[in-house]
C-alpha cells in the first residue's frame, strides 16, 4: 500500500506541473500560483493561509515576499486584529489569478479531452473520492478545555441543530447537564475535531465514580459529514471513557436516525432508560475492550 501511495503521488506530482518552474507557462512555480488563488478576490490574512495549506511560517513568509516583489500581493497590518498580518491581491495580482484560473479550466480539459465518456467520468468519480479520503486526513481530533472558545462554539451549533431538528425544540436547560465543571478532568474529558485550524466536531464524556461513563455532545459539522468523523471521534470518545469504566452509556433522540445507525453499527445495544432525560426515547451501552 506504501508503494501504491508514492506511485500515485510520483504520478500526479508530474501529471499536474508541480516540478514545473513555470506552472501552466507563468513566470512562477505552483506554490506561488496556490498562494494567489488561496488569498482570493477578497484578501485573507497569513494566519488563516498558514492553516490552510499547512506550511510552514518561514515558507509563507517568503512566498509572500516573492509575490510582493513582483507586485501581486500586498500584505500589512490587519484591520481588526493587530495580531495579525492582512494580505490582498493588487489590481495585477487580481489579473494573474484570474488568468490562473483560465488555464486551470483548460488544463483541466486537457486532462479528460484523451478520455471517452465513460472514462471521463470514471477518473472524475475517482477523484473525488481521494479528495474526499484525503480530506479526512487532514481532520485532527485533540483534548481541549469545554471553555475553549472553539469548543464552545461546536456546542452551541450542536444546540441549535438539535433545536431545529426535534419536533419541539431544544432547551439545554431542560436537558441533563453537561457543564464545563462536569466535562474538565477529572471528572470528564473534551474533545474537538478541526479541519485545517476550524473546528468541525465535538464530543464529551463524563466520568461517573460509581457506574458506566457518558458520552456527550457529539456534533459533527455539515460539512465534514461523510469523512467518517463520527465513527472516528466515536471511538476516541470510547478509549477515553474505558479509563473510568469498561461499560459506557449514551442516550439520543429518534429524531437522529444517522446517529442511532451509527451507535448501533458500532457495537451499542439498546437499553432500559437509565436516566430521566426529557430528550431521549432511545438508550444505548457498550461494553468496551480492555
Amino acid at each position: 500500500m506504501v508503494a501504491d501511495v508514492r506511485r500515485f503521488n510520483r504520478v500526479v506530482t508530474q501529471r499536474v506541473g508541480a516540478l514545473d518552474e513555470r506552472f501552466l507557462a507563468r513566470e512562477r512555480a505552483l506554490g506561488q500560483s496556490r498562494l494567489l488563488w488561496e488569498i482570493g478576490t477578497e484578501g485573507s490574512d497569513a494566519r488563516s493561509l498558514r492553516s490552510r495549506l499547512d506550511l510552514d511560517s518561514g515558507y509563507l513568509s517568503r512566498l509572500l515576499r516573492s509575490l510582493e516583489r513582483s507586485g501581486l500581493v500586498v500584505t500589512e497590518p490587519h484591520p481588526r486584529d493587530a495580531r495579525l498580518r492582512a494580505v490582498r491581491l493588487t489590481p495585477a495580482g487580481l489579473a494573474e489569478r484570474e488568468q490562473l484560473d483560465r488555464l486551470s479550466d483548460e488544463f483541466a480539459l486537457g486532462l479528460l479531452e484523451p478520455l471517452d465518456e465513460r472514462r471521463r467520468r470514471r477518473l472524475v468519480d475517482a477523484m473525488r473520492e481521494v479528495e474526499r479520503l484525503l480530506t479526512a486526513t487532514r481532520i485532527q481530533v485533540e483534548t481541549v478545555d469545554p471553555d475553549d472558545s472553539r469548543a464552545r462554539s461546536c456546542v452551541q451549533m450542536y444546540v441549535d441543530e438539535l433545536d431545529r431538528r426535534f419536533p419541539g425544540g431544544f432547551d439545554p436547560g431542560r436537558s441533563i447537564s453537561a457543564s464545563a465543571q462536569e466535562l474538565r478532568p477529572p471528572a470528564g474529558v473534551m474533545l474537538l475535531a478541526t479541519l485545517d485550524g476550524e473546528p468541525v466536531g465535538c464530543g464529551a464524556v463524563k466520568f461517573h465514580a460509581d457506574g458506566p461513563s457518558e458520552i456527550k455532545r457529539m456534533w459533527i459539522a455539515s460539512a465534514a459529514r461523510g469523512l467518517g468523523l463520527a465513527r472516528r471521534l466515536l471511538g476516541v470518545l470510547e478509549q477515553q471513557a474505558s479509563r473510568s469504566n469498561p461499560v459506557v452509556r449514551l442516550e439520543t433522540n429518534a429524531a437522529l436516525g444517522k446517529a442511532i445507525r451509527l451507535y448501533r453499527s458500532s457495537g451499542y445495544v439498546e437499553v432500559p432508560p437509565f436516566n430521566d432525560e426529557p430528550y431521549a426515547d432511545h438508550w444505548f451501552e457498550k461494553h468496551l475492550a480492555a
